[in-house]
């Protein structure tokens, strides 16, 4: 089978990979050249643990290739996956301006029955508004082709993407025609072999289901940093609470872990269009709106807690470990380092950052506060001469670090835990002035 992929971010590129893998001929059309240029020389523009690999191999095997050509990509293929971004606009809702075109592109192109398959999260009544596109495309060149539209969510971890597209938790596949359907179990042909749970059920239920899926672990997260807050102040320890709320077989203890607040690709985004989406039915979504409040309260208690605790910052300098908005990623967007490092910023602080990914896009995204920030070679010059540190994201090279050497380095010793990577640590309690999260 023959299949394209529009789009080659992260949700395009490990599709296309994982695909590709699974033995499939694929190409990877993106309108980025310098991408594309990229590609083809064998240089990999995201970092996710294992991709590079995957790609290569299956380059060797000529079953995947890179292009900007869209019409050879929509004439060539039999499935066309869209998986280009959809960014929020300013009122939260889902920017569909790169899909839309996609369609156009389709429509203008399409020679053949084909599948088209919205891959990238869009709210519900987008694969309709695709299909309206595309044919009125093909009206405009007079000509009637058949296709269908099939909405088919991705649930990707960046940092752990190749393994969930491997081997997934479930595979959704929104469509009403039969057709569709089972070209759609040729294409998962692995997966369905291997009895991955398939859900088969029509377009709208598909395209909200993502965005369900990322609301209600939002939700979890500000609920357990919310709990954190008020366990600081009665003297309880979040840690516990979670594990003994993770005990019961309701609740389960993923992403009951207390933190900066939530941020990444998906999660602000996903939350802020589920709550347009809402107004656009006339439904307000109180929770998932509660969630999103709750997680910008997090940052500013941050920003309030390393204030407080070193008695102000102004003229200060503050370490932070980790940048990224989780470990195993470079993805900035959206990061809670950006808004607690601005803060800090904002309040006089000097910055030392260190992260072993982020570096490279941290330094445009937090551009207007270059002059605060020096951006270092690794935790230990990160901790040259800083009166506290900011443990941000839990890369696992931090879990590991010589403490005593970190804190011989500082001017004063305040450790501000943000994961709590460090809670069972006596000698970290015993030399610094230690501050994690959810616990005195």
């Amino acid at each position: 089978m023959k299949i394209s992929i529009i789009g080659t971010g992260y949700v395009g590129l490990v599709q296309g990979a994982v695909m590709a893998d699974f033995g499939a001929e694929v190409i990877c059309m993106d309108v980025n050249k310098e991408r594309i240029k990229d590609l083809n020389e064998d240089k990999i523009p995201i970092f996710e643990p294992g991709l590079k690999e995957v790609i290569l191999k299956n380059k060797k095997a000529k079953r995947i290739e890179f292009t900007t050509d869209i019409k050879y990509a929509v004439e060539k293929s039999q499935v066309i996956f869209i998986a280009v971004g959809t960014p929020a606009n300013e009122d939260g809702s889902a920017d569909l301006e790169y899909v839309l075109q996609v369609a156009e592109n389709i429509g203008k192109y399409i020679n053949e029955y084909k599948v088209i398959v919205d891959k990238s999260t869009v709210p519900v009544g987008t694969g309709k508004q695709v299909s309206k596109i595309i044919e009125k495309e093909l009206e405009k060149r007079g000509e009637k082709i058949e296709f269908d539209i099939v909405s088919n969510p991705e649930f990707l971890r960046e940092g752990k993407a190749l393994g969930d597209c491997q081997r997934p938790d479930r595979v959704v596949i929104g469509t009403d025609s039969v057709k569709a359907r089972e070209i759609m179990k040729k294409v998962y042909d692995v997966l369905y072999i291997n009895e991955t749970p398939f859900l088969f059920t029509n377009l709208e239920t598909a395209e909200l289901i993502k965005y369900a899926s990322n609301a209600f672990l939002a939700v979890k997260i500000s609920f357990i940093n919310e709990i954190a807050l008020l366990a600081e102040k009665v003297g309880a320890n979040t840690q516990e609470i979670a594990r003994s709320m993770g005990m019961d077989g309701r609740i389960s203890p993923k992403f009951l872990h207390c933190g900066p607040g939530y941020g990444g690709s998906c999660f602000p985004k996903d939350t802020k269009a589920i709550v347009s989406i809402g107004k656009k039915y006339g439904e307000d979504m109180y929770v998932i709106q509660a969630a999103i409040d709750a997680n910008e309260k997090q940052k500013r208690k941050v920003i309030e807690k390393i204030e407080d605790k070193m008695q102000g910052v102004k003229g200060k300098t503050i370490g932070v470990l980790g940048l990224s908005f989780k470990p195993d990623t470079d993805d900035m967007r959206d990061a809670p380092s950006i808004d607690i490092i601005r803060g800090l910023v904002k309040l006089g602080a000097k910055i030392h950052a260190y992260c072993p990914e982020g570096m490279k896009e941290a330094k445009w995204r937090l551009e207007d506060c270059e002059k605060s920030i020096i951006y270092c070679d690794d935790e230990y010059s990160m901790a040259n001469d800083v009166d506290g540190i900011v443990l941000m994201t839990e890369w696992n090279q931090f879990r590991g670090m010589d403490m005593k050497k970190i804190k011989d380095r500082m001017r004063d010793n305040f450790y501000f835990d943000l994961r709590n990577i460090h809670t069972k640590d006596k000698v970290v309690r015993e030399i610094f002035k230690y501050y994690p999260v959810g616990q005195n």
